[in-house]
């Protein structure tokens, strides 16, 4: 057999009846896989499950929709990799790694094992689909404060059960007020666009940006400590200071003032933005277009 194997899983509602839970292993791996909703949970569940059927070192699932990754483990040689779709809907791909060959058995036991995966994880993705719609700033394209309030809490609590880090930053745009007064309305909502364009295109596939409100955003990054955020935020900064915006014959420059705060152990939502937006206020008063830490004097 090939050191890589290159599947894919469609599974319809026929080959899903052919291919029903026929034992306990696979009962529980479906149980646990209806206990969420967030695609990245379901992931690392579905992995945890099959560890002892398929034996594994690592995993990559990628969803282009999402702009999502997800990855466990060091990558490794030999792999089983699926583009996995249901009816004519897209799921992602997923790839299971490990450094010795895979067998015949094992292949075919995994194609079984994914039908447990399908159909949670199309929930997901038909619940991915229907926030993002409801909880989109349209100017920006952004998520919006409803989002973050829902997300975050969410990311809260899976970092503190998984012990993983967890960051936000907090964004204001300088003196947008004076954009508005002097270029109206209009080139305030370019602005703000143009500044969550360079925000996006600084982040990571695995960070997610909302806009707070008026001219404020805040940038939720999983599994990164304060020194990883720290150096998100220096290119956001830059970023923003080094666009130009052309409006009618003008030129717009932009820069913006940013704070840090990471997860501690009684964090709730309210107070890790609440430090962030102190570490933003800190930036602001020591002169803007740099970077302030939560708790500290030192700024960036």
């Amino acid at each position: 057999m090939k050191n890589k194997a290159v599947n894919l899983a469609i599974v319809s509602n026929n080959t899903f009846e052919a291919k029903k839970v026929v034992n306990l292993q696979h009962y529980d791996i479906s149980t646990a896989l209806q206990t969420t909703l967030n695609i990245s949970e379901l992931i690392h569940i579905f992995s945890t499950k099959i560890q002892e059927l398929i034996p594994h070192n690592s995993f990559v699932y990628n969803n282009e929709t999402f702009d999502l990754e997800i990855k466990k483990g060091i990558t490794a040689k030999n792999s089983l990799a699926y583009a996995l779709k249901v009816e004519d809907m897209e799921l992602g791909n997923l790839k299971i790694m490990r450094t010795r060959p895979f067998k015949n058995e094992e292949l075919t036991l995994l194609e079984s094992l994914l039908c447990s995966l399908i159909y949670p994880l199309q929930n997901a993705t038909l619940y991915k689909q229907a926030l993002s719609m409801a909880f989109t700033d349209p100017l920006t394209k952004t998520f919006n404060r409803a989002a973050l309030e829902e997300t975050l809490q969410r990311e809260i609590q899976l970092a503190h059960r998984r012990s993983n880090h967890l960051s936000v930053i907090f964004l204001d745009i300088d003196h947008f007020k004076d954009i508005n007064d002097i270029h109206g309305h209009e080139g305030g909502d370019i602005a703000l666009a143009s500044a969550a364009t360079c925000i996006k295109d600084a982040l990571r596939g695995s960070d997610v940006i909302f806009r707070y409100g008026g001219e404020e955003f805040v940038i939720l990054l999983s599994d990164t400590n304060l020194d990883g955020a720290q150096i998100i935020a220096e290119r956001i900064c830059k970023r923003i200071e080094q666009h130009t915006i052309a409006y009618g014959v003008e030129i717009l420059k932009l820069t913006a003032s940013l704070g840090i705060s990471s997860l501690r152990g009684n964090d709730t939502y309210d107070s890790l933005v609440k430090r962030a937006d102190d570490a933003m206020y800190l930036a602001k008063e020591n002169g803007r277009n740099q970077i302030g830490l939560e708790s500290s004097a030192k700024l960036i």
